[in-house]
Parts: structure tokens; sequence; C-alpha cells
């Protein structure tokens, strides 16, 4: 059982690794069909597993593309994640769509619309 260290530092190697990889090594051109970019790894306490999330910027067609190609990547990105990284066993990879950009952005967006209906007060001031 690895330490939590342990741990994080192997999740913050893989999204390096994986995000180089994702610049230059994988070539299926689905993966290019959206811009692409490692948000998060979550390795499991043994270290055989890594959930990669990954945030897709463009159409849903495009993003679903993306997934298509990405999963269909996953030995590559475990072979070659075997080959750059001292593990003695490289984990199982899967690949996630990570969507907390796109609730944020609606979030804002909700808070704006709220913002805009509530009628500003005259004579409040704010102090300090």
């Amino acid at each position: 059982m690895a330490n939590s260290r342990r741990v994080s530092r192997v999740s913050s190697l893989i999204k390096r690794e994986v995000s180089q990889m994702l610049l230059h090594d994988i070539k299926d051109d689905r993966v290019g069909a959206g811009m692409v970019s490692v948000t998060e790894v979550d390795v499991s306490g043994d270290l055989q597993h890594a959930t990669i999330f990954v945030s897709i910027y463009g159409s849903e067609q495009a993003q679903a593309e993306t997934m298509e190609g990405l999963k269909s990547s996953t030995s590559f990105v475990r072979r070659e994640l075997s080959h750059r990284m001292r593990l003695r066993r490289s984990p199982e990879v899967v690949f996630r769509q990570d969507h907390s950009l796109e609730r944020g952005d609606r979030m804002v967006h909700l808070l704006n619309q709220i913002k805009d209906t509530i009628p500003e007060e005259e004579g409040i001031t704010e102090e300090e």
C-alpha cells in the first residue's frame, strides 16, 4: 500500500505525462476534434487504477468524438506510462470527461441573471 505522498506524486506525474502525450504522441484524429486538457488524475491507493479527468472544449459532437478517441487510446497511454515511469506495474487507465468548468460557467451565468433581476436600492452604500 502506497502512502498518500507517493499517490500524490504519481498522480501529478501521470497528469504531466498524459498531457505531453495529448500534445505530441497520440495520433488519433478524433482526439484533435476538441481542445483537450487534463484537469485531474485520481490514483487508487495501491497505484493500480488511474482515472484521468479531461476537459474538452468544442461542440457536443467534437466532445463525443474526442472521448471515443481517448477511450480507444487507453492501451497506448498505459504502455507509454509504463515506459516513462518507473513503477512495478502500470496502472489501469480510464478517461472521464470533467464537466466542472461547464457547471462553474453555468453557475456564474445564473448568479449574474439573479443579480440583474434584483433592483438596486438607492441610498445603500457599502461600508468597509
